[in-house]
C-alpha cells in the first residue's frame, strides 16, 4: 500500500468513526468551566434570556471576485451563503467553544457540525418553506460545503424523499390536545437528554447554528430568535447587496459592495472574547476566501 493510499485509508477509518460517534450522541458535557458559567444556565434558565444580538457590514468585494472565480471553475451556484457557510465552519473548527450547547441548564461540546437552512419550495408567495439540516465536516473546503448544501437542498425541494417533511405530516394529524401533550413530553425529554438521535437529526432546532439569506428575498437581514425548544445557540441572517461610497484616508472616495449582517447568540455557551475572536477571523476571512480553498491547518478539541 503506498503513503497516499496509507492517509485516505486512515482518513477514512476516522471519518467512519466521527460518524459512529455523531449516531450515537449530539453532544459531551463540558465539565472543566468556571463555576459562574455552570450557575449561568440556572440565572438564565431560557435562551431568550440569555440572547445577545450584533450587527456588522462585510465588505464582500473580495468574496465576489472569488465567488466569480468558483463559477468559472464550474460550481454554477456558488453563492455568498456558501462562503459565509465556509467561514462559519473553519471557525468552529478554530474555536470550538462556538460549537457547544446548552442541554438540561448544562453545557455539553458538539460532536459535529449540523447547520439549519430554510428553504422555499419555490420563490412564490404560495410555496411553503422547508427545512434543509446538513453535517459539515470540520474540515471542509468551500466546494465541501457547496456540494453537500446543494445536495441536500436538491433532496429538500423533493418531498417525497425528505424526512423531516416525512416528520411534520405525521405531526400535522395530531389533534390539538394529543399535540400539546407530546411537546410537553419532547420538552421532558429533550431537557434530560432523551430524544433519540435520529430525531435530534431531523429536528430544525437542534445544531450547531442556523442561517438565513434575506438577500434572495431583497430586503434587509433580520434579528432572528432562537428557540427555547432544541439547543441552537447562533441564528445568522444576512440581507441584499448594496454600495456604499467610503471616504478614503488620503480624501478619496472609494466604492464598496457590502452585505448587512445580524447575529443571535446564547451567551451562556461562550464569553464575549470568543465571540468577538471568531467574527474577527471570519472578516478575515472575507478579505481572503481562497484560504477556504484548503482545508484548515489544524482542527482545535473543546476543553474536557
Amino acid at each position: 500500500m503506498s503513503h497516499e493510499e496509507k492517509i485516505a485509508a486512515k482518513k477514512a477509518k476516522k471519518e467512519q468513526k466521527a460518524a459512529l460517534k455523531r449516531d450515537k450522541k449530539e453532544g459531551r458535557r463540558i465539565k472543566t468551566i468556571p463555576p459562574m458559567s455552570k450557575i449561568e444556565p440556572f440565572i438564565m434558565k431560557q435562551r431568550v434570556d440569555a440572547t445577545n444580538y450584533i450587527s456588522g457590514t462585510v465588505d464582500i468585494g473580495p468574496c465576489e471576485e472569488y465567488i466569480r472565480r468558483k463559477r468559472e471553475e464550474g460550481l454554477e451556484y456558488f453563492s455568498m451563503m456558501h462562503v459565509f457557510l465556509a467561514a462559519f465552519v473553519r471557525a468552529f473548527a478554530r474555536y470550538p467553544a462556538m460549537n457547544r450547547f446548552i442541554r438540561g441548564q448544562r453545557l455539553y461540546s458538539r460532536n459535529c457540525i449540523e447547520v439549519m437552512i430554510t428553504v422555499k419550495m419555490e420563490m412564490t408567495v404560495e410555496s411553503p418553506d422547508t427545512v434543509v439540516k446538513m453535517i459539515l465536516p470540520r474540515d471542509a473546503t468551500a466546494e465541501d460545503v457547496y456540494r453537500i448544501v446543494n445536495e441536500e437542498i436538491t433532496k429538500a425541494r423533493q418531498p417525497e424523499n425528505s424526512d423531516f417533511e416525512a416528520l411534520t405530516k405525521v405531526l400535522d394529524v395530531m389533534p390539538r390536545f394529543v399535540m400539546r401533550a407530546f411537546v410537553r413530553l419532547l420538552k421532558f425529554m429533550d431537557y434530560y437528554g432523551w430524544l433519540p438521535r435520529r430525531l435530534t437529526k431531523l429536528s430544525p432546532f437542534h445544531g450547531s447554528f442556523a442561517i438565513t439569506s434575506m438577500g434572495s428575498l431583497g430586503i434587509p437581514p433580520i434579528y432572528h430568535h432562537l428557540y427555547d425548544f432544541g439547543n441552537i445557540p447562533i441564528f445568522f441572517a444576512f440581507g441584499v447587496k448594496y454600495r456604499k461610497n467610503e471616504l478614503q484616508k488620503d480624501g478619496t472616495v472609494r466604492t464598496l459592495h457590502c452585505v448587512d449582517y445580524r447575529f443571535t447568540c446564547d451567551e451562556r455557551i461562550a464569553d464575549g472574547y470568543t465571540y468577538a475572536t471568531a467574527l474577527k477571523y471570519m472578516r478575515g476571512i472575507y478579505r481572503h476566501p481562497e484560504v477556504l480553498d484548503n482545508p484548515p491547518d489544524r482542527i482545535y478539541d473543546d476543553i474536557p
